[in-house]
């Protein structure tokens, strides 16, 4: 994938400016795709000029005019060309796991306020996703009539990284568990 795609679906949820992009990367999509603001701007300039967005200018008191985002049809349908593309899985890197492995090779416990670290990070973000999935998807009384798309596959999404996030600590919670009984002495 490229920024290029993230760009345009969250577009395509909300228009916006480059800053209320940013921000939409800092909050939510950028758990599963990370960019700069500096990289935002400068891709959408790119994507301004090969017309696959639309710009306008929207007055603002006491303050510069902004300019707000939208997806053009060009853009709309370079997206639904990728949609249509297949993906390779994703390989994992994950620099914690060979540090677990080379602790064979030195002091495991070394390595505990690390993974203990690291638990919390996880903690955090999983508490942050469930405040949000109970913020924006609470508890249906009824089956609305029609489904919406759109929140249905955010939701989705949404579910994938609180799984995740739970695997992750469950997972965090068995190498500090091994770390600790390695550190035990004998």
């Amino acid at each position: 994938m490229a920024i290029e795609h993230a760009i345009l679906v969250s577009l395509l949820e909300k228009p916006g400016s480059g800053y209320e992009l940013a921000r939409r990367f800092e909050r939510s999509i950028g758990y599963f795709w990370t960019a700069s603001h500096q990289q935002i701007y400068r891709v959408l300039k790119r994507m301004e000029n090969d017309g696959w967005v639309d710009v306008r200018d929207v007055p603002q008191h006491g303050r510069p005019d902004k300019k707000e985002y939208s997806v053009a049809d060009l853009g709309r349908a370079a997206l639904s060309s990728w949609l249509h593309e297949p993906v390779e899985p994703e390989s994992l890197r994950h620099d914690l796991a060979v540090k677990i492995r080379g602790a064979a090779f030195d002091d495991p416990a070394a390595l505990i306020d690390e993974v203990e670290r690291h638990r919390r990070t996880h903690a955090e973000r999983l508490a942050h996703y469930l405040a949000g999935e109970e913020r924006d998807f609470p508890p249906a009384e009824a089956e609305p009539e029609a489904p919406d798309a759109g929140r249905e596959l955010q939701h989705v999404v949404l579910r994938g990284g609180i799984a995740y996030e739970r695997m992750t600590l469950a997972w965090l919670d068995d190498v500090l568990a091994t770390l600790h009984r390695l550190a035990a002495p004998r």
